[in-house]
């Protein structure tokens, strides 16, 4: 997926080719030089807009990871001196 990015003057004076260019990916479309909207083809939009999976399912991992932190060795452990 490409993401282009066109001034609004150039949205404006070759709309046909900017609206290719979505099909390729997002194009952001900028006013002075700030990003102030993005074009996407319809089927992009939908793949967004008509999903049923909340942010929990959005983000869950599919496999589990084995986490082992490194344990503390007794050397490093020391009574505290309250002398």
């Amino acid at each position: 997926m490409t993401i282009t990015t066109v001034s609004s003057r150039t949205f404006n004076q070759r709309p046909s080719q900017v609206k290719e260019a979505a099909n390729g990916g997002p194009v952001i479309i900028t006013d002075h030089g700030k990003p102030s909207h993005v074009l996407l083809s319809i089927e992009e939009y939908r793949n967004l807009t008509e999903s049923n999976k909340t942010i929990v399912d959005m983000i869950a991992m599919d496999e589990d990871i084995d986490f082992s932190p490194p344990r503390l060795s007794d050397s490093l452990i020391k009574p505290a001196d309250l002398s």
